[in-house]
């Protein structure tokens, strides 16, 4: 084999090598940039389902409000619930934060 064409395939090989480690690397953080995706995507879904939560909760309160005399003590189970649910799902989202 002839010295020009043994250089120019060594540094064809040579190229090839590097191009396989960019290409490894692109993966690599194109994998990461969809795992950031996927955790972002989750967080908006539980900040989404916080914020449902709190508009239950404070429903509940307004309509305790909205209560006199004994008649809240109805409403008491409602807002005991909006409570559970919102500590429920602000569990879970500490959980993924």
């Amino acid at each position: 084999m002839s010295d020009d064409k043994s250089a120019f395939q060594q540094k064809a090989e040579a190229r090839l090598e590097q191009v396989q480690a960019e290409i490894e690397k692109m993966k690599a953080e194109a994998k990461e940039k969809q795992a950031d995706q996927q955790a972002e995507a989750e967080r908006k879904k539980e900040m989404a389902e916080l914020e449902e939560r709190k508009a239950e909760l404070n429903a509940q309160v307004e309509k305790l409000k909205a209560q006199s005399g004994e008649a809240w003590t109805d409403v008491r189970a409602g807002v005991q619930k909006a409570w559970d649910n919102m500590e429920e799902s602000f569990t879970k989202a500490r959980a993924r934060f």
